[in-house]
C-alpha cells in the first residue's frame, strides 16, 4: 500500500499550515507553495480539496487566506487522507456499493478484509497533524522491545 503523491503532499501542506498559523494567523497558497517546495496548481488544486473536506477555511480579499479549520490535534492522518483520496478501502469488498469481484461468492478471505481496513485506518487515525509538526522520538526498533 501506497499513498499517492497528492495525498503526501496534502499532509506536508497542512504540516505547513499548522506551524505558520499557530502564531501568525493566515497564509497564502503562493506562500505556501514557496514554503513546502510544491508547485502553486498543485497547492491550489489540494486547497480545493481540503477546504471541501472541512480542513481547512479559506477568506478572500485582503487579510485573507487559509489556516487549519480546527485544532491540529482534532485532524488525524485518515482525515487527510480521506479528503484527497476518499474512502480507505484496502480491498473492493471493503468499499461499500463495489460488487466487481469475480469470486466474491466463493471468497473465505472478504470476512477477514473489513478488520485489517478497520486496523489501517485506525493506525493512520492515531496519528495527529499535532504530532507531525513536532520532531520524532528517536529509539531503535529492536530496543523499544527489550531486544538487543
Amino acid at each position: 500500500m501506497r499513498l499517492s503523491s497528492l495525498a503526501d503532499y496534502a499532509v506536508v501542506m497542512l504540516t505547513a499550515t499548522a506551524r505558520h498559523c499557530g502564531a501568525r494567523g493566515r497564509l497564502n497558497a503562493t506562500l505556501l507553495a514557496e514554503q513546502t517546495g510544491l508547485p502553486l496548481p498543485t497547492v491550489q488544486k489540494l486547497v480545493s480539496r481540503l477546504s471541501a473536506a472541512g480542513l481547512i477555511e479559506t477568506v478572500r480579499g485582503t487579510g485573507g487566506g487559509l489556516r487549519l479549520s480546527r485544532p491540529p490535534a482534532t485532524i488525524s492522518l485518515a482525515d487527510i487522507v480521506e479528503a484527497v483520496e476518499g474512502p480507505i478501502a484496502m480491498t473492493a469488498c471493503v468499499d461499500h456499493g463495489a460488487h466487481d469481484c469475480s469470486i466474491e461468492h466463493v471468497c473465505c478471505v472478504k470476512p477477514h478484509w473489513t478488520i485489517v481496513n478497520q486496523a489501517v485506518k485506525g493506525a493512520l487515525a492515531g496519528v495527529s497533524l499535532a504530532s507531525l509538526c513536532t520532531p520524532p522520538q528517536t529509539h531503535e526498533v529492536g530496543m523499544a522491545h527489550g531486544h538487543a
